[in-house]
């Protein structure tokens, strides 16, 4: 092949902090990019984050790591966003949400400008809600616009089933849905051990006094995980950073992968002009096709709830803007 035929697979991270630094680390030890860009409004800390990373080039695969500019947008394939505003001193959750906005908005502003034909992966919180904002500002296709969704609460859920059943967590098939945050929804209906509904599975399992009860127990744990380890050590980053390493390898390889990214309804499950934790084929152009999995009369319903909050909110951010 021609050289110049050859073209890289370029990403470029916006935010280079916790989960920006340690998804740029996970990448460049994985091989899948061969340009790796970092763009940050504090320079030293990009300059910083770059000349680290790059005295590690010799123990992974080749790729070029550097320090990026808003040019970069313009030949990316994929472009995540970590970027985001911590909550101030007395700052109420909304006053948060409005400045993140604000945020992702600069950032998709310079993408569009750039006439970028890259897929943009929002990772900065709320999630769903700042995807759904990216959406409607970038004026893109909804496949092109995408967050990580409920793709780390669903590992979560499979970690924990592997414990409680037993069963190496590769052969754990199990969803969360909806909003990246509290009112998520564990999806027992469509969740299975190498093919049997655990459902099924669990009452003739016999490794639970009360399974019910353990499924209970089980969605909470799920629920609290992120509280539990922001607790420990101050913030989550180590799990999410191999959440987008899966979610753009199935864009960079085409891989078809179904992930329950955060992606724009358009009538599926009965939500539209919402973005949320649903099961997505993703390939290079994003999210290709959403999956409508039958759901039972209650994960429907607790999907549904979900989907409210998510609405409740635009809501009252379009009402302050």
């Amino acid at each position: 092949m021609n050289v110049e035929q050859w073209v890289s697979r370029k990403v470029v991270i916006v935010g280079a902090g916790a989960v920006g630094s340690t998804f740029a680390y996970a990448l460049a030890q994985n091989g899948l990019a061969d340009d790796i860009a970092l763009i940050d409004l504090d320079d030293k800390l990009v300059m910083g984050q770059v000349l680290d990373l790059a005295h590690g080039q010799a123990f992974f695969p080749s790729v070029r790591i550097r320090e990026g500019e808003k040019g970069d947008y313009e030949d990316a394939h994929v472009v995540v966003i970590t970027a985001g505003a911590k909550q101030r001193s007395g700052e109420s959750r909304l006053d948060l949400l409005q400045r993140n906005v604000a945020i992702i908005e600069r950032i998709v502003d310079d993408i569009v400008e750039q006439r970028s034909h890259a897929v943009i992966v929002v990772v900065s919180n709320p999630v769903d809600i700042l995807t759904y904002v990216a959406h409607e500002r970038s004026g893109w296709p909804r496949g092109r616009v995408i967050g990580s969704g409920t793709v780390l609460d669903s590992a979560r859920f499979r970690h924990k089933l592997s414990q409680i059943c037993g069963v190496d967590v590769h052969n754990v098939h199990a969803y969360v849905l909806g909003e990246h945050g509290d009112s998520e929804v564990p999806a027992w209906s469509i969740s299975h051990l190498a093919g049997i509904p655990i459902e099924e599975y669990c009452p003739g399992c016999g490794r639970c006094e009360d399974w019910e009860q353990t499924h209970r127990e089980i969605e909470e744990s799920v629920k609290r995980s992120a509280y539990h380890i922001i607790d420990y050590k101050g913030a989550t980053y180590f799990a999410v950073g191999l959440a987008l390493v899966l979610i753009v390898a199935a864009i960079l390889r085409n891989e078809k992968r179904v992930l329950t990214v955060s992606a724009v309804l358009e009538g599926e499950y009965g939500q539209e002009q919402v973005s949320l934790g649903v099961p997505s084929v993703v390939g290079q152009m994003g999210v290709e096709r959403v999956l409508e999995a039958k759901l039972s009369p209650r994960d429907a319903d607790a999907f549904s709830r979900s989907a409210s909050v998510l609405h409740v909110a635009l809501a009252q951010l379009r009402g302050l803007g």
